[in-house]
């Protein structure tokens, strides 16, 4: 197990290839697989997370709760704001962010989240998202992100 710790710690610390930390962090991120979100980089800054509402993410019959959809916006902010930090050999984590809901979430819906970085600065970076209904294209939720970033070498991995 010891092995395994020095090995990821390795990994991040040593590798600068911020595909490869995304790839990986996408195997690790357990909140973000038990909910059925998925993450992908197309550019540094630039993220886009996917997720099916399904009876789990229900508040009261039929609609999901917006803390399901909180989730999803502060994994998406995340992710535009962790390719950056990959990318500059550090991690980040969040400061805050903000959120406002729209339209009602249904069960069945798909959503599409879309997050891009707007401001960089030493030790802040600022991130937008929208999240959309995949199906009608309508806009149910916008976010704004605040990111910490730090050196990857302060990561224990315990």
């Amino acid at each position: 197990m010891e092995k395994i710790k020095e090995d990821k710690k390795g990994f991040f610390t040593d590798n600068k290839n911020h595909t490869q930390l995304i790839e990986l962090y996408n195997q690790f991120n357990f909140f973000a697989k038990d909910n059925g979100m998925t993450l992908e980089i197309k550019e540094v800054g630039h993220a886009i997370s996917e997720m099916k509402i399904v009876e789990k993410h229900q508040s009261a019959p039929g609609h999901c709760h917006g803390g399901v959809i909180s989730g999803l916006m502060d994994a998406t902010l995340g992710g535009s704001a962790l390719s950056y930090a990959f990318a500059q050999g550090k991690l980040c984590a969040t400061v805050e962010f903000k959120i406002n809901y729209f339209l009602p979430v249904k069960l069945h819906d798909e959503l599409i989240a879309e997050a891009n970085l707007e401001h960089t600065g030493n030790r802040l970076v600022h991130t937008v998202c929208d999240i959309k209904n995949k199906k009608t294209g309508k806009v149910v939720a916008k976010g704004i992100g605040t990111f910490n970033l730090y050196p990857m070498n302060k990561q224990t991995f315990e």
